[in-house]
């Protein structure tokens, strides 16, 4: 194992303490083991997010680059106008790329300024549904928001809550059934705070969770939407930075995406047990 051969195991026979010694040994190995794994992974993971994310922007980079082109030389009014909405239009989708990009990178290195307080998570998330009613409208979606009749809040930052909430708003908008209903639902779990998402997808979503979400962090579902596929990801990476946790769930058709957050409850009890 000192060599690096994190596949020996010992054999362990009896119950005496070289047992229990060899058996914390063991445990160690497996530790090693499993981080080793998830750094190959992690590393795997960045390496396709470079390369899908790189074709990505020589895309519209190659658009904007012939539409320039043939611009220069153009002297009818309206192609001169058709060449000029397409290049803002592949500036805006560049945009999105590059922006998404950075942030994804930013966020899951942890390098991200968190200023946490005790935020009302239903006043954000009213606030947040009225400011995106253009899109709702747009889809002929129906949003149901339920939460419990007290204040609920959770301490995070937000700036971060609010930027996790609109990524996983703008998947619904990107992938929900059109005409259907999105369910928003707050749980409170004394302890922690469960904001959960829940739409028809219109597409057939026969993969699991775990690839669905390294498809996400790859950005491969830059291909078919506005977006960079990373939205997902993010919101990952900025709920953990708000010492939370991020799941997807799959059922059927059903996609449902949960934040959890540790409740203001919970912290000023810590703080007066300290």
């Amino acid at each position: 194992m000192k060599e690096g051969n994190l596949h020996h195991y010992i054999d362990i026979d009896g119950k005496g303490e070289f047992a229990t010694l060899a058996t914390n040994i063991n445990g160690i190995n497996e530790g090693f083991k499993q981080a080793v794994h998830n750094e190959l992974k992690n590393e795997r993971m960045k390496t396709e997010l470079i390369t899908n994310v790189s074709h990505d922007i020589r895309t519209p980079l190659t658009s904007l680059i012939t539409y320039t082109d043939l611009l220069k030389t153009e002297t009818n009014p309206e192609k001169m106008q058709e060449y000029i909405d397409i290049l803002e239009q592949k500036s805006k989708r560049l945009e999105v790329l590059t922006d998404d990009l950075f942030a994804a990178a930013k966020a899951s290195s942890g390098d991200i300024p968190v200023n946490f307080g005790e935020i009302d998570v239903v006043a954000l998330i009213n606030q947040g549904i009225g400011e995106v009613s253009e899109q709702i409208s747009a889809k002929s979606l129906t949003f149901k928001f339920n939460y419990p009749e007290e204040k609920i809040y959770v301490i995070a930052d937000g700036k971060l809550l609010w930027r996790s909430i609109e990524n996983i708003l703008s998947n619904v908008f990107n992938y929900a059934l059109e005409g259907s209903r999105v369910y928003i639902d707050i749980i409170n779990q004394n302890d922690n705070i469960q904001i959960s998402f829940k739409n028809i997808s219109k597409y057939e979503l026969n993969i699991t969770e775990d690839e669905l979400m390294e498809r996400f962090k790859r950005g491969d579902e830059s291909r078919s939407s506005h977006g960079s596929g990373l939205g997902l990801a993010i919101t990952q990476s900025l709920i953990e930075n708000q010492n939370g946790t991020f799941e997807i769930n799959i059922d059927g058709d059903l996609f449902k995406s949960t934040i959890y957050l540790p409740s203001s409850e919970r912290e000023n009890q810590l703080d007066i047990i300290s």
